[in-house]
């Protein structure tokens, strides 16, 4: 994912509302979710060999996540203030209080990975979340106790919880009757989604008895799998083990509390944190989804030879998968694919009497993108006037959209027949992502133009410049943007510069408007990443983009007015901020003196046919001669929250 050739942004709309967040959420993102610059690391001695350091200029993966321990999550006093306080300080804003009874809820979601310690709803862990939470945040916060004493009384209190639960699985396990039935027990799915409603005591006793059948059925094969799930289910800490896993999830809860596009995670599970997906070469998975049984991780679809859909993985590179944490389910089936030399599995696999055992060569493992262009942007050509226009749809900003938007121009503009009227980018919907691929997609339009300033904490301010591609890739001709109230962050960055420079119109409403980005930082406690917003941006004429949007240079009704979400209604999101003007004058006479052919021809009545009529309607009144050259005035908002 990243470019280290130039200091790269991810900058996906961010988030879920820091309401869904606390109310269990907090596991999966939208695709609105993130937004990274990654930077370099925040400490002088850097990861841990296993996370080895980002090369400039290396085109190849940039970083490989380490194989999962299995451990629960846990930090030090001292190191779970470290990050808070790194996360304070690099923040791109002054942080907001922060609101002790939300704090408590995120914390204990943040803990109980199955349902079981703090979020069941018969656990008695709740009020005591509740009430200790002002004392926690303090402490976290470095104005408290100096041992952290608030986690330290919850972890006793959970020595004795968890003592209680592990007796009820102990007595179901025992008990086990012949009505279990083994495929059940081995394959279905054991815990709950966002929402717990499932007692505690009800789903220790159903992990009782789903292993015990199992262990009835095949025996010692597998029982070190047994015990392996027991003791993570069900872990002999003490109150001072159990107080350092209540800060790993306090500093978890924490950090997207101030920060609505943040997060930290630690290495185990540092994979949650990043779009994975939108990176140029994505890590290639063993499986696209996955449930967590009693006993293991049944694959649902998407399995990498020699597994298969159906399979029960019981063990992979050496760690046993009964009780892992949905973050490291994940990352164990990204890290796998890394792992050098080759990796075993154990399964449990339909048919077979026995677990089996295979062994997957990591050579083999293909990444996807890397050895072809499967995931080429759609374009659709359609009759324009007396030529055509060639809608390319964008449906979020990869850090190679670049290259695929290149790709896609040069194809269509090598076919023969009808001249090219001009290009349009659809980016309705199109939630953001790097704005390495965001600036490189507009080398193609405005190449060598300085594009977005960026502001940070201290009050510096950094700008990116378009790169300038080969003259047989740039696109001189009329350009325009679709964008509706979806359209986000690095998407927002591309339309706005277009317009900004009047190299071509946005058409549609106003886009969400967000005006921040995330930067990935090793954490100075050494002990994982965070994801944090460290950066606020303008638009090249010094638009602000936080929590106002782009006004569309032509108004634009796509869609249903539904539910409109913006920036602006998270809580704790960063204030708006207006930059300096950072445009290239040359630039702009090119635009005004027609060195560029920027004005969009008129359509003569002849548009289409298109897939989506809407895209037809809007290419109608683009051609009516509106306006282009220049974008709609706006008044300069005020300062954010």
């Amino acid at each position: 994912m990243v470019r280290m050739a130039r200091r790269t942004a991810w900058i996906a709309v961010g988030a879920v509302a820091l309401g869904t967040i606390l109310l269990g959420a907090s596991r999966s993102y939208s695709p609105r979710a993130t937004g990274v610059v990654p930077a370099p690391s925040s400490s002088a001695e850097g990861r841990p060999e296993d996370h080895p350091a980002q090369s400039v200029g290396d085109d190849s993966r940039s970083r490989a996540f380490r194989i999962p321990s299995g451990q629960s999550p846990s930090l030090s006093c001292e190191a779970a203030r470290a990050v808070v306080a790194q996360a304070r300080a690099q923040l791109a804003y002054a942080p907001d209080s922060v609101d002790a009874r939300s704090f408590a809820e995120a914390t204990a979601d943040w803990l109980d990975p199955y349902g079981l310690w703090s979020v069941a709803p018969d656990t008695p862990l709740a009020a005591s979340f509740a009430r200790r939470a002002p004392e926690l945040l303090s402490d976290l916060e470095g104005k408290g106790s100096r041992n952290c004493a608030a986690a330290r009384a919850l972890g006793a209190e959970l020595v004795s919880w968890v003592n209680e639960l592990r007796a009820v699985f102990d007595d179901a396990l025992a008990r086990v009757s012949d009505a279990e039935d083994p495929q059940t027990a081995a394959s279905a799915s054991a815990f709950e989604g966002a929402t717990v409603t499932r007692p505690a005591r009800a789903l220790a006793a159903t992990l009782g008895r789903r292993i015990g059948a199992l262990e009835r059925e095949l025996g010692p094969a597998v029982h070190p799998y047994a015990e392996r799930a027991r003791d993570r289910y069900f872990p002999a800490l003490d109150s001072d083990g159990w107080g350092r896993v209540v800060l790993a999830s306090a500093v978890r809860a924490y950090v997207p509390t101030i920060d609505p596009h943040g997060a930290w995670a630690p290495m185990d599970e540092e994979s949650s944190v990043y779009e994975v997906d939108l990176e140029a070469r994505p890590p290639s998975r063993l499986w696209e989804k996955s449930e967590r049984t009693a006993l293991g991780v049944k694959i649902e679809s998407g399995a990498e030879p020699p597994l298969a859909d159906g399979d029960v993985v019981l063990s992979l590179a050496g760690v046993a998968t009964g009780g892992l944490s949905f973050e490291q389910t994940e990352q164990l089936g990204l890290a796998a694919c890394d792992a050098r030399p080759t990796v075993q599995a154990v399964v449990l696999r339909p048919g077979e009497k026995l677990p089996v055992t295979t062994w997957l060569d990591g050579t083999d493992l293909e990444t996807p993108g890397a050895a072809d262009e499967g995931d080429d942007l759609p374009v659709e050509r359609l009759e324009y006037g007396e030529g055509d226009a060639i809608v390319v749809t964008i449906h979020d900003v990869r850090d190679d959209l670049g290259e695929a938007l290149t790709r896609a121009l040069l194809r269509q503009r090598e076919q023969q027949g009808r001249a090219i009227a001009g290009v349009v980018l659809d980016l309705r919907g199109n939630g953001g992502g790097s704005t390495d691929g965001a600036i490189d997609a507009l080398g193609l339009f405005i190449p060598g133009a300085p594009l977005f300033p960026m502001k940070r904490r201290d009050g510096s301010i950094e700008t990116d410049r378009a790169p300038e591609p080969p003259a047989v890739d740039r696109w001189r001709g009329p350009v325009a943007s679709l964008v509706d109230g979806d359209t986000a962050s690095a998407a927002e960055m591309i339309g706005g510069a277009l317009a900004a420079y009047r190299r071509g119109p946005t058409v549609g409403s106003t886009t969400f408007g967000k005006g921040c980005a995330q930067e990935y930082l090793d954490d100075d406690a050494h002990a994982g990443t965070l994801r944090l917003t460290t950066l606020l941006y303008a638009l090249p004429d010094g638009t602000a983009v936080q929590h106002v949007g782009l006004a569309p240079t032509i108004r634009f009704p796509f869609g249903p007015p539904g539910t409109i979400e913006r920036e602006s209604g998270l809580p704790h999101s960063p204030p708006s901020w207006r930059g300096p003007d950072v445009r290239d004058r040359a630039i702009l006479e090119h635009v005004e003196d027609g060195t560029w052919s920027v004005a969009w021809p008129p359509h003569g009545g002849n548009v289409g046919p298109c897939k989506d009529s809407e895209v037809c309607r809007a290419l109608r009144t683009l051609g009516l001669g509106a306006p282009t050259a220049r974008r709609t005035v706006r008044s300069r908002p005020t300062s954010g929250r």
